[in-house]
């Protein structure tokens, strides 16, 4: 699994591709902590997964969900250094707990036949920023938020 900081084309083709799983994904906030490192996947890069790479920060409330969410940090920057983010878009990355495993497992089993052949850079078209800089998923999209 790349993180974005690690992969090397600026600009990734954007291929809109449903997501089954992140917005019926139960994954309550207190399973992630600050501290952690998370993955936000988003695409699909070669025969591996694709996201951005980025550490839980602090409690946050996420707007689009009206849910408890998480103040997350991208370490390289980018184009916004801190977002809010629901944590049923959250992998662990540098822990591996079963419900981040199973939930991984399975997008790399409905994605990366998808995608098999293509080696550039994919961006399955998830999700987008709000301009109060919170990560909403497609699944989580309401009217004007």
């Amino acid at each position: 699994m790349f993180p974005s900081s690690s992969t090397p084309p600026a600009t990734p083709s954007f291929a809109p591709t449903p997501d089954p799983f992140t917005g019926a994904r139960d994954i309550t906030h207190a399973h992630f902590q600050a501290g952690d490192q998370v993955i936000v996947l988003k695409g699909v890069v070669g025969k591996e997964l694709w996201g951005d790479a980025l550490r839980i920060v602090a409690p946050s409330w996420h707007t689009p969900t009206d849910e408890d969410g998480w103040r997350l940090r991208d370490a390289t920057g980018g184009v916004q250094t801190y977002i809010t983010a629901h944590p049923r878009y959250l992998v662990h990355l540098a822990r591996h707990c079963p419900d981040c495993l199973i939930h991984l497992r399975a997008m790399e089993d409905y994605l990366l036949p998808k995608h098999a052949g293509h080696n550039a850079l994919v961006d399955c078209g998830w999700y987008t920023t709000t301009a109060l800089g919170q990560l909403v998923h497609i699944a989580d999209t309401r009217g004007g938020r």
